[in-house]
């Protein structure tokens, strides 16, 4: 059993792990892309911003699609469309160009969300769901942590345009495990025939539902936070400390490896503790550091090491919200998984989206308007778990 758990966490690790390489390893890049097609930070940033925005918006096609289809047709179409639009990305000429390319790339990487949180549900549900999901966050955890460093080295050897011939490389490395080792999890009995009007119950039921929409934005909103890092890190690390593209890579690992570390220990401490409690206290602590760190900003305090140590804090209690909240709103929708698995995506990416956009106006080059939008995500996030969890509490037997 725990070899088969193993095999999928990383056969679904490896998949899942193509979407984020495609935001990490061209992070570094995005200073020179800026100059390099002359354009503005914001312009660079909108490459980022219409990848969020086609990734959320594609999954409620995915998740539908993955019910009556089964899961691996699916993904072979989503990933061969990340590799044409990977290639179109390579060969740029305009920022124009490049934000549609980006469009389109997440387009495809969307099936890489979509596809393994159903499979999960497929064949786990409450810990040990959560289990599998925090193994498969191991395996992802590769690409914050590797994934700059490498881009910053592919930018050594040939430019910026590199990085994404090497996802073209891992797009067919995805397609060829896709084929040989990710066996069908839906069975034919199980899957679910889709229409217009079954698609519009199944969304009804979903969006009436109290406790999927909250734990949706609860999560929704962590992720939010960690897309302005994304969308803001290598310009104030680069441009207000002064770091290298290398070092950038560093930092950045560094606030990413709390996450990734903390969300290991999500499952043991829900076992241990109650997973509504553990999720509780991680977002209340969630609030508190963020804020904690943009008052020290408002106060002129945010050197390197404050940002990067209360960032790797912060996120280290996002480790334990975020895996936490995407099996517990599926947990009662097992029979509208994939649905519910998309459209909970689709929500958490555009809530991304639309807060990389609103913080865009008010970037400056400085940490302060990356910590203090982190810290309002932070602040929404704890608005809905203490309105939300207590439900969960009230609704669980016994």
């Amino acid at each position: 059993m725990a070899n088969s758990m193993f095999r999928t966490a990383l056969v679904l690790g490896l998949l899942s792990a193509v979407g984020p390489f495609s935001i990490d390893m061209y992070l570094p890049a995005l200073p020179l892309i800026e100059t390099d097609l002359e354009t503005s930070v914001a312009g660079a940033q909108a490459t980022l911003t219409a990848f969020f925005i086609a990734f959320g918006l594609s999954q409620l096609v995915y998740g539908p699609w993955a019910d009556p289809a089964g899961r691996r047709v699916p993904l072979f179409f989503g990933i061969g469309l990340f590799l044409i639009a990977s290639v179109a990305c390579a060969l740029a000429p305009t920022i124009g160009w490049l934000t549609f390319a980006r469009f389109v790339q997440g387009l495809g990487a969307a099936v890489v969300m979509v596809v393994p949180r159903a499979v999960i549900r497929d064949l786990h549900t409450g810990t040990q769901a959560t289990r599998l999901m925090a193994m498969i966050m191991l395996v992802i955890s590769v690409s914050p942590m590797l994934a700059p460093l490498a881009g910053s080295g592919l930018m050594l050897l040939g430019g910026w345009r590199v990085i994404f011939w090497v996802l073209v490389l891992a797009a067919g490395a995805s397609l060829l495990m896709t084929a040989t080792l990710l066996p069908e999890t839906l069975r034919a009995e199980d899957r679910v025939r889709v229409n217009v009007a079954s698609l519009r119950r199944g969304a009804g039921v979903l969006f009436r539902d109290p406790v999927f929409m909250g734990l949706t934005f609860i999560g929704g909103f962590g992720m939010a936070s960690f897309f302005v890092f994304i969308a803001s890190a290598a310009f104030v690390y680069t441009g207000q400390f002064g770091l290298s593209p290398t070092g950038f890579s560093l930092a950045f690992a560094i606030n990413a490896v709390g996450f990734f570390s903390a969300s290991q220990m999500a499952a043991p401490l829900g076992e241990r503790f109650g997973m509504v409690r553990v999720m509780l206290l991680a977002v209340l602590g969630f609030a508190i550091i963020s804020c904690a760190l943009a008052a020290l900003a408002l106060a002129g305090f945010a050197s390197l090491a404050v940002v990067v140590g209360m960032l790797f804090c912060a996120n280290a209690c996002l480790g334990l919200v975020i895996p936490t909240t995407m099996v517990m709103a599926l947990d009662e929708h097992g029979e509208i998984a994939g649905l519910a698995s998309s459209l909970g995506g689709t929500l958490q990416m555009l809530t991304g989206g639309v807060m990389i956009m609103l913080a865009g106006p008010f970037f400056d080059g400085t940490a302060m308007p990356m910590v203090i939008t982190i810290a309002l995500c932070a602040l929404a996030a704890l608005v809905l778990a203490r309105r939300v969890l207590p439900r969960l509490v009230e609704a669980a037997p016994g």
